[in-house]
C-alpha cells in the first residue's frame, strides 16, 4: 500500500493505484448529488477533476483559452458560503490575425460559477482597459469520459460500455455513454452565444472589444438541454442557490465570538457542513467530503452529527432515520453484511451497480453500528425526544443484536471484524488503511482484530440501551444490556490496559495477543466514559506528551512506534476530528488546559488552509515560523474536519444539555486562547431558547443566561480561565 494514498472506503485502499494527483489547488462546490471540482483558473484537466454526477465523471475536460493560452492567474477561490466560484485572470499575449502581437494584461477575464439543481452554471466576462480596440480569441475546451468514481480513482476495468459520438448542434453539444449496466448518461452543454466554430472538443469565439468594451457569454451544463443559457436565468438560480445556502447554514443555534477570525473558522465550518448535507426523504445527511467520499458514509455522517448535536440536534436525527431505513437484513461476504448491521458506505456509479467494487451498499465497518446505537442514546440525552427511539426501536435492537452475535466471533464480549472478501476493506475502525493495525515489533495481526476504541463505543451503546429498556419498562432487558457494558468495560481494562506504557494497546488480535502500540485510539474510550479516572488520567498525560501532540494536534500514532510515519494516511498523521474526539474525552474527565491547547493548535491549522481544516495534515513537529504540512489529497472539504471546532468548543466550554430534565450544565468552561467573549444564541432546550453568554472577566469565565426563557442553568466553576 501507498501510504501517501490510501483511501478508505475503496478500492485504492486495498492496494490498486492511488488517487491521481494535480499540481493546482482543487476547488470543489456540490448540489444534492452533483459535485465539481477544478483548478484556481476554473479548468478542469482530467486527473483528479471533473464534474460528477452520481459517481459518475460528467465532464473531464473543460479549459478557457485567450488565444493559444490560458489567461494568466491572479485570484481563484470559492465564496465564504461555497456558493460560488470565482476566477480572475489577464491576458498573456494574443496574436492578431495577420498583425502584430497584442500586449498581455490589457483583458480582465472573470468566471463565475455555482451549482443548482445539479446543474453547473457558468458566466464568463471580459473586459477591455486598453486604449485600443481588442480581437479577442475566446476558446472553451470539452470531453466527457464518464469515467466511474472509482476509475478516476485508479481502478482498471476491463471492459467498458458504448460512447457515443458527441452530437454538436449549433449552440450545444451533447454527449452520450450506455455503461455496462444498461444505464444511459448524459452531458449536455450549452452556450448563450452560437460560437463561430463548434466541435465534439471545442467552442471558438472571436469577439471584437472597443477600449472599457466588455462581454459575457454564459454556460451550462447538465444531463439534459433546458432553456438556452442568458444573463436572466443566471441570475435567478443564483440567488435561488444563494437563499437555499443561507436557510441551510442558519439552522440550530448561533455562535459568535469576539475574535475575527474565531467567527471565520465558525462561519466557514458551519457553510461546509451547509454544503456537504444533502436533503434525503428521511432527513438531513452530511456526504463525508469532497472529492473522494461525496456519498453517504454511516462512520462519518454519525460522528459529524455528534459534533454538533449539542447545538443543533436535527442532524443527528436525519442520520439516524437513513442508517435505519439501510440497515442490513442478510449475510454477505462480499457485501460485508449480516442483519442488524449498519451501513458502511454506499455509491451510485457503474462498477458498484455491476459488482466489480462492493461498495454499492457496503457494510465493512466493524464500529459503525455501535455507533449508532451510542449515537441514538447521544441524541436521546440531548433532546428528550424518546418519540424517535420509538420509531427506532426495531432497528436499534436488530443493531445490538448484530453486536452481541455476529460482531462478536469468539464469544468474549468484545466486537471484532475479518473481512469477508478479498474485495472488502482488511481493516474496518476509523483507520482503515491498510497497515493502520500492528504489533509493536511491525507486524500484521490475524483476525478477527478487536480494536480499542471500537469496545468503547459498544459500551456506551448497551448503556444506552439498557436506558432506553428501563424507559420501555423492560426490566430484564435493561439489566441484561447494563451486564454486557460492565463486562466490556471489565474485559477493557484487564486485557488491553499496558501499566508499564501507561495507556492501552490498539487491538487485540486472533490469537489474543494484545498490540502493544501507543496510538490516538484509547481517546475515543476516554469520550465514551469506559476508563476509569485514575487510568483516564494517565491516557490524558499520554495523549498531551510531545509523543502525540504535535503543536498543531493529536498525532493518530505517538512517535517512536514501529510504522510511525508522519506523512502516513493513519501512522501518525493528523485527523482534527480525531483531535476533537481526544479532545472532548479529556474534558469529559475534567482536562480543560489541554483541551484548550488542542483547540489553539487546530484554529492555527485552520489559518493556514483559509480558515478550512483538511480531512488531514501531516504530523511534524510545529516549527517557529513555519505552517502545518499538508498531506496531499487530503479531502477539502471534508465534514467531520469541519465538525471539529464544534465539539472542542463544547469541549472548552463544558457543556451538556439535559433533554430529560430540560436542564444546562456548565462545568467549569474555558474560552479559546485570545477569545474573551462568545455568545450562543438560540439554543434549543425542549420547547425553549436559551441564549448564554462566556465572558473572561479576572481571571474567570463569567456565564450569563438570558432571552427570557425558562431553562435551569448549572453552573459549576473550576480552575482558571
Amino acid at each position: 500500500m501507498d501510504d501517501l494514498a490510501p483511501a478508505p472506503g475503496s478500492d485504492v485502499e486495498q492496494g490498486q493505484a492511488e488517487e491521481p494527483r494535480t499540481p493546482q489547488r482543487l476547488h470543489a462546490l456540490k448540489d444534492k448529488d452533483t459535485f465539481i471540482v477544478a483548478d484556481s483558473r476554473g479548468d478542469i484537466l482530467g486527473a483528479a477533476d471533473g464534474l460528477f454526477h452520481n459517481d459518475t465523471r460528467l465532464l473531464s475536460r473543460f479549459r478557457l483559452l485567450l488565444g493559444r493560452e490560458p489567461p494568466s492567474l491572479l485570484s481563484g477561490a470559492v465564496s465564504a458560503d461555497n456558493v460560488f466560484f470565482t476566477f480572475n485572470g489577464a491576458n498573456q499575449e494574443l496574436p492578431l490575425p495577420g498583425g502584430p502581437i497584442g500586449p498581455p494584461g490589457v483583458l480582465h477575464v472573470e468566471r463565475k460559477r455555482f451549482l443548482w439543481r445539479e446543474r453547473l452554471f457558468e458566466r464568463i466576462t471580459c473586459v477591455n482597459y486598453s486604449r485600443d480596440e481588442v480581437l479577442t480569441p475566446l476558446s472553451i475546451e470539452f470531453g466527457a469520459d464518464f469515467r466511474d468514481m472509482f476509475e478516476v480513482r485508479g481502478a482498471k476495468r476491463a471492459r467498458r460500455g458504448v460512447t457515443f459520438p458527441a452530437q454538436v448542434d449549433g449552440r450545444s453539444v451533447a454527449f452520450r455513454y450506455e455503461g455496462l449496466d444498461a444505464v444511459e448518461r448524459s452531458s449536455v452543454i450549452t452556450f448563450s452565444d452560437p460560437p463561430l466554430r463548434l466541435s465534439a472538443t471545442r467552442a471558438d469565439y472571436l469577439y471584437p472589444l472597443r477600449p472599457e468594451g466588455r462581454l459575457e457569454l454564459y454556460l451550462e451544463i447538465g444531463a439534459t438541454a433546458e432553456e438556452p443559457p442568458s444573463r436572466e436565468r443566471f441570475r435567478a438560480n443564483a440567488a435561488a442557490a444563494r437563499w437555499d445556502m443561507r436557510s441551510r447554514i442558519r439552522h440550530g443555534a448561533r455562535l459568535k465570538s469576539s475574535g475575527r477570525l474565531f467567527n471565520q473558522w465558525l462561519d466557514k465550518s458551519r457553510a461546509d457542513l451547509a454544503l456537504l448535507t444533502t436533503r434525503m426523504e428521511t432527513g438531513p445527511y452530511p456526504y463525508a467530503g469532497i472529492p473522494w467520499f461525496s456519498t453517504a458514509f454511516g462512520r462519518d455522517a454519525i460522528i459529524t452529527a455528534w459534533q454538533i448535536l449539542w447545538f443543533e440536534p436535527s442532524l443527528a436525527k436525519g442520520v439516524l432515520t437513513y442508517l435505519a431505513a439501510h440497515q442490513a437484513e442478510e449475510v454477505s461476504a462480499f457485501r460485508d453484511s449480516a442483519p442488524g448491521k449498519i451501513m458502511h458506505e454506499t455509491r451510485k456509479g457503474e462498477m458498484p451497480a455491476l459488482g466489480e467494487v462492493p461498495f454499492g451498499r457496503y457494510y465493512g465497518g466493524v464500529d459503525t453500528t455501535p455507533l449508532f446505537v451510542a449515537l441514538a442514546g447521544a441524541y436521546a440525552e440531548r433532546t428528550g425526544d424518546l418519540q424517535l427511539i420509538d420509531d427506532l426501536w426495531p432497528a436499534l435492537t436488530a443493531a445490538t443484536a448484530w453486536m452481541e452475535h455476529f460482531g462478536d466471533t469468539d464469544g468474549d464480549g468484545l466486537i471484532d471484524y475479518a473481512r469477508g472478501a478479498e474485495s472488502g476493506l482488511a481493516n474496518q475502525g476509523w483507520k482503515d488503511s491498510q497497515d493502520s493495525v500492528f504489533h509493536a515489533d511491525g507486524r500484521f495481526p490475524k483476525g478477527p482484530i478487536a480494536l480499542v476504541e471500537v469496545q468503547g463505543y459498544a459500551f456506551a451503546a448497551y448503556k444506552a440501551m439498557s436506558r432506553f429498556a428501563l424507559w420501555r419498562k423492560d426490566v430484564a432487558g435493561a439489566q441484561r444490556w447494563a451486564e454486557r457494558a460492565e463486562h466490556i468495560r471489565v474485559t477493557v481494562e484487564a486485557r488491553f490496559w499496558m501499566e508499564d506504557q501507561g495507556g492501552y494497546g490498539i487491538a487485540i488480535d486472533g490469537a489474543g495477543e494484545l498490540c502493544r502500540v501507543a496510538s490516538s485510539n484509547p481517546g475515543h474510550l476516554l469520550f465514551c466514559g469506559l476508563p476509569s479516572p485514575e487510568r483516564a488520567a494517565r491516557v490524558t498525560t499520554q495523549l498531551l506528551s510531545a509523543r502525540f501532540d504535535s503543536g498543531w494536534g493529536l498525532r493518530t500514532l505517538a512517535t517512536g512506534e514501529a510504522r510511525f510515519n508522519p506523512m502516513s494516511y493513519h501512522n501518525g498523521s493528523i485527523w482534527p476530528h480525531d483531535t476533537a474526539v481526544c479532545a472532548a474525552g479529556l474534558s469529559r474527565y475534567g482536562e480543560r488546559d489541554g483541551v484548550v491547547d488542542l483547540m489553539s493548535g487546530l484554529f492555527e491549522t485552520a489559518s493556514s488552509f483559509e480558515m478550512r481544516l483538511p480531512e488531514l495534515f501531516c504530523g511534524f513537529p510545529r516549527a517557529a515560523g513555519e505552517p502545518p504540512v499538508a498531506y496531499p489529497v487530503a479531502c477539502l472539504p471534508q465534514a467531520w474536519a469541519a465538525g471539529s471546532v464544534f465539539m472542542l468548543l463544547q469541549a472548552c466550554l463544558g457543556l451538556r444539555v439535559d433533554g430529560w430534565t430540560g436542564e444546562v450544565e456548565i462545568r467549569d468552561p474555558r474560552l479559546p486562547i485570545g477569545i474573551d467573549q462568545l455568545r450562543v444564541e438560540g439554543l434549543r432546550v425542549g420547547d425553549q431558547k436559551l441564549d448564554l453568554n462566556f465572558e473572561r472577566l479576572q481571571g474567570r469565565i463569567a456565564v450569563h443566561a438570558d432571552g427570557g426563557a425558562r431553562v435551569p442553568v448549572t453552573i459549576r466553576q473550576g480552575g482558571r480561565a
